[in-house]
């Protein structure tokens, strides 16, 4: 009993450490250690994003059915244009946290700049699509007219307003490339805790706030995620994370931001890959109308709360390769990888039972609808049949990112989700007469692929020799 205890004060305090940030070498020492003070606050960064996700879902689940199957196609198409700021951020993580690594504080900084000019600029095209075509954008995802006339203006809020969660995103992964993970937690606390707070004010209207249904959400959420912005750029200033940067740095300098680019590119075509098989899948299932898709949209959002935690390990995973690699120390960050993917593994496994056993209840938390129930909770158990396969191929996936081979996992990608994934999905749910289920299905076996492929390529370890 005794050495329980002790235990349980042992994870306090280091549960105290990991979330005040006050641990800052990663490159030596116990490697479990490592990975838990990594990644106590990237999972709890990431567990505040889908909360905020649930929440989101809950208080427009209110407003209608049209409703939520317009932030599944609004969703569907931001993830796409934002696999530009996926890949930019994946190169930044990896340089910074290499130049970390290296003891470059300096050119961490220098990156860190360039990061942000870039995610400027793709800022500013999505946001002057989004306000002119909100309608044009919804109908090309099969959204039905009374749909469309509902919630465009959720889709031009969301996407007008892009800047600020292209830039929460961008600054978040240079704070964990840094081993600043507490710094990005802290930031989507006030983030997600302000749209949660915002999201019944501008979605049912609150004194002399109007009522703004659908569009109120998109409100709440640039406003919450703007305040974090201007949170994170006073911290890059005032130098309270290990990185700092005054106004002489906000030069451009074109050989690193090129680097940035070079990196960048296997991210962006890899997220590319699988973001657009995403939104094919989301155009298949709104064949099925819009109880269906509010249904798949739930699921997915429900999903997102037990991925995200699997994700921030997987960050975690790809910071410690980051840094060891630039310490010259290749073994410790592949112990780094097997270590976190087995955590992430026993993790994703336990959730699956959850969902196995209670999906419909789940569903039903968000909306009572018979087909909504019926398909949240069929798309809920397909999935998790293959979370713990999720689970372990996530963070191997981020691990080949941490090191700047961005490559690799575009072609792993490339063969699962749109050599696989699709055909086999359109096949079952249209050819075949499965329906939704066969989409399901899809998902599921293409994340199983992926995890098979990406530990057979990891244990090659080529990645250990790629320059960054």
């Amino acid at each position: 009993m005794q050495s329980n205890k002790i235990t349980l004060k042992q994870f306090i305090h280091y549960f105290k450490i990991a979330v005040t940030g006050k641990e800052q070498e990663f490159t030596s020492g116990s490697i479990r250690r490592a990975v838990f003070m990594l990644s106590i606050p990237m999972i709890l960064e990431m567990l505040m994003e889908s909360i905020f996700a649930l929440v989101d879902i809950l208080y427009v689940s209110q407003v209608s059915v049209n409703a939520v199957a317009t932030i599944g196609l609004t969703e569907s198409v931001i993830t796409l244009v934002y696999a530009v700021a996926i890949g930019l951020s994946m190169a930044a993580t990896a340089v910074v946290a290499r130049r970390v690594g290296e003891k470059d504080l300096k050119g961490a900084a220098m990156a860190t700049v360039q990061v942000i000019f870039l995610g400027v600029f793709v800022a500013a095209i999505i946001s002057t699509i989004g306000i002119l075509f909100p309608k044009n954008i919804l109908a090309l995802m099969g959204g039905e007219t009374d749909l469309i006339e509902e919630g465009f203006g959720y889709t031009q809020v969301l996407l007008g307003g892009n800047v600020t969660i292209m830039l929460l995103f961008l600054i978040n992964a240079v704070f964990r490339g840094a081993g600043d993970a507490s710094v990005a937690m802290w930031t989507l606390v006030l983030s997600n805790g302000l749209n949660i707070i915002l999201d019944p004010i501008f979605i049912f209207g609150f004194g002399p706030i109007p009522e703004f249904g659908v569009q109120g959400a998109a409100i709440a959420t640039t406003i919450g995620r703007g305040t974090a912005v201007i949170f994170q750029l006073a911290i890059l200033f005032i130098g309270y994370s290990k990185i700092k940067i005054g106004f002489k740095d906000l030069i451009l300098d074109l050989k690193v931001m090129f680097n940035l680019i070079k990196v960048s590119l296997g991210g962006i075509g890899q997220f590319l890959i699988g973001t657009s098989s995403w939104v094919f899948l989301m155009r298949i299932m709104s064949e099925f109308g819009s109880e269906v898709l509010a249904g798949y949209t739930i699921a997915i959002r429900v999903m997102m709360f037990t991925i995200m935690p699997a994700w921030g390990m997987s960050n975690a995973a790809a910071t410690l390769v980051g840094q060891n690699l630039g310490a010259q120390k290749p073994e410790r960050a592949e112990q780094s990888v097997w270590k976190t993917g087995k955590y992430s593994a026993i993790f994703m496994g336990l959730v699956s039972l959850g969902y196995l056993g209670f999906a419909p209840q789940i569903i039903t938390l968000f909306n009572t609808t018979p087909d909504v129930v019926n398909y949240g909770s069929l798309c809920l158990r397909i999935i998790a049949a293959g979370y713990i396969f999720y689970g372990y191929g996530m963070v191997v996936i981020n691990a080949f990112n941490g090191a700047g081979d961005t490559k690799t996992p575009t072609y792993i990608n490339f063969v699962c989700f749109w050599l696989f994934q699709l055909p086999f999905a359109y096949l079952m749910a249209m050819s075949l007469d499965f329906g939704p289920s066969g989409v399901f299905w899809a998902i599921t076996l293409a994340e199983v692929c992926i995890a098979i492929i990406a530990i057979i390529w990891f244990k090659k370890g080529d990645w250990k020799t790629v320059v960054v």
